[in-house]
């Protein structure tokens, strides 16, 4: 039965690492990523529809992005999400395709990127940590329930304490991994 927890605890953690990288994938690196589009919709009809699910989105050069609609009404639509969005990003169009061109990052603005990425790493280990607060915590009750042994409580706390620290780590690798991306000029 703890096996079962230990598990729904790493399952837990494991979310919280793939929400950051998810998060990371939205920073931009002065490099065209289709990813930073991911959290962008169009009203399509009146549904908030996924660029992706409206057009071809194609990275042609490496500081291009090319959205072509399957309709072309929808350009005016794609550039208002577009300018709505916090990507800073000017569309331009010639009717049948958008062009969104990624200017080099300053070395400020590289720092800048630079202290968020650490923020965010910052928050998903705060997040980690919680959900090993969570399994102590559950622990500490199963033990004074006599579900579990003195010793099972040991063993289990020391489990998720390794599942904490190597969570932890790959949260640090991903993190140093984004801030060279963002400083590579």
């Amino acid at each position: 039965m703890m096996e079962e927890q230990l598990l729904d605890y790493e399952e837990r953690m494991e979310k919280t690492l793939n929400n950051l990288l998810e998060e990371y994938s939205t920073i931009r690196a002065g490099r065209a990523n289709p990813h930073l589009l991911d959290k962008l919709r169009v009203d399509y009809y009146g549904v908030p529809t996924p660029i992706q699910q409206v057009g071809n989105v194609s990275v042609p050069e490496a500081r291009m992005i090319v959205i072509q609609p399957w309709d072309s009404s929808l350009i005016k639509a794609i550039e208002k999400a577009i300018l709505a969005s916090d990507l800073g990003l000017n569309p331009s169009n010639d009717g049948k395709v958008i062009r969104l061109v990624f200017p080099e990052l300053t070395e400020e603005r590289r720092r800048d990127l630079s202290k968020d990425i650490k923020k965010k790493a910052e928050g998903a280990k705060v997040a980690v940590r919680n959900i090993r607060r969570d399994a102590m915590d559950d622990f500490k009750r199963a033990k004074k329930d006599s579900e579990i042994t003195e010793d099972d409580q040991k063993i289990l706390e020391k489990e998720i304490q390794k599942t904490t620290d190597d969570y932890c780590m790959k949260i640090d690798r991903e993190m140093e991994k984004k801030t060279k991306e963002i400083m590579t000029v």
